[in-house]
């Protein structure tokens, strides 16, 4: 939940305080503004991660810059100054972040899901509860909902951006910045972010679908999406592969980050779960969560010598309709010897999980289902 700003009057006297050196009245000055500086570092950066330890940055920045705040812009447009900023700094030393399916092509699904890739090059789910900030525009200036810029298929173009016009993209259709504030937070000119910002909207506009994730939730209603994904899960949990077929698209994609695999269409991705996570040496349960401001199933297997169901994938789904047509199932790091032997038949390749990201732990979820 966002934090209530402080009043303009008890802003300023927080503000006095800090620059005498209370940390306390520092902490209580940024803390409402945390929760969306955190969503602008992982818009940025695709990674919870990454973006967990670049605000730490801006935090320690902005503590030690305090005395050189003037004023002249809000504390807020400061604070997204300095976290841009250390974020295209991230950026310059890091991997990009992608999902698979823009990171190779779409793979033959006889091979089964292949080898993980264990350098950090995916792009993390983003748990609901972290995004901290209401429904709706970031100011009327604001192209894109709060719940929209932190979509899967959004933060994926995002990340196909050079960091300069992402940086733009996000500050100005995405918080509403004016053209001036954001000339100013980057130390550029007007002009190269009018050009910067219609480059990305360009790009941005080829690789998100038409209707945001946001606009088809509306349009369904929370019951048709209620049915469709309790159907979904009871088909995995079953075994039934028909059913779960029928529920996906003709055209559907389906990725296991961090295998760099993914399968293209309903009769590939059908041998596959045939093949695979539905051939029955797998049994399944799932429990509904919310991800990236879109629905998603975190899956648990059944673990004989733990006698109980451990983690296994958060399945994030993206729906076009009343059909599912993306599934990106962010395959969960295990330390388990039996868990992990079992996931070494699976991929036929030894591997580390130790090096997986770990994702269920920031959902809330439970570290194992009972019988």
């Amino acid at each position: 939940m966002a934090q209530t700003r402080a009043t303009p009057e008890n802003e300023d006297r927080l503000l006095g305080a800090a620059r005498g050196g209370d940390e306390n009245a520092f902490a209580s000055l940024v803390e409402p503004y945390r929760p969306e500086l955190h969503a602008h570092c992982y818009r940025m950066l695709g990674s919870v991660q990454d973006a967990e330890d670049t605000l730490q940055e801006v935090l320690l920045r902005a503590w030690k810059a305090l005395d050189r705040f003037e004023g002249r812009s809000s504390l807020r447009s400061w604070l997204y100054t300095i976290a841009t900023n250390a974020s295209l700094n991230s950026i310059a030393k890091r991997p990009k972040r992608v999902l698979p399916v823009d990171y190779s092509a779409a793979t033959d699904p006889s091979l089964g899901p292949g080898e993980p890739v264990v350098e950090q090059v995916w792009i993390e789910p983003y748990p609901d509860e972290m995004i901290g900030i209401e429904d709706g525009y970031a100011s009327p200036d604001a192209r894109y909902e709060m719940r929209e810029s932190v979509e899967l298929a959004f933060v994926a173009a995002l990340q196909q951006l050079p960091p300069n016009q992402r940086a733009v993209l996000i500050l100005r259709e995405v918080l509403g910045f004016s053209a001036k504030e954001t000339a100013e937070a980057l130390d550029t000119s007007t002009a190269s972010v009018n050009s910067a910002l219609q480059r990305a909207r360009a790009s941005v506009e080829e690789r998100t679908p038409e209707q945001s994730q946001q606009q088809t939730l509306r349009t369904l209603g929370d019951d048709s999406i209620r049915e469709v994904v309790e159907r979904y899960m009871q088909a995995w949990e079953q075994g039934d592969i028909d059913t779960v077929v029928q529920i996906l698209s003709e055209d559907v994609c389906f990725a296991m980050p961090p295998a760099a695999s993914w399968f293209h269409g309903r009769e590939a991705l059908k041998i596959f779960l045939a093949g695979w996570p539905m051939s029955g040496a797998w049994e399944w349960r799932a429990v509904p969560v919310k991800a990236n401001g879109q629905h998603a199933l975190a899956f648990y297997t059944w673990n004989e010598d733990e006698q109980a169901y451990l983690p296994f994938a958060l399945n994030v789904l993206t729906f076009r309709g009343n059909q599912i047509s993306d599934v990106v199932a962010f395959i969960n790091r295990t330390t388990d010897a039996t868990d992990r032997e079992r996931y070494h038949r699976w991929v036929d390749e030894p591997v580390d999980p130790d090096r997986l990201f770990s994702t269920f732990g920031r959902f809330g979820v439970p570290e194992r289902l009972e019988r």
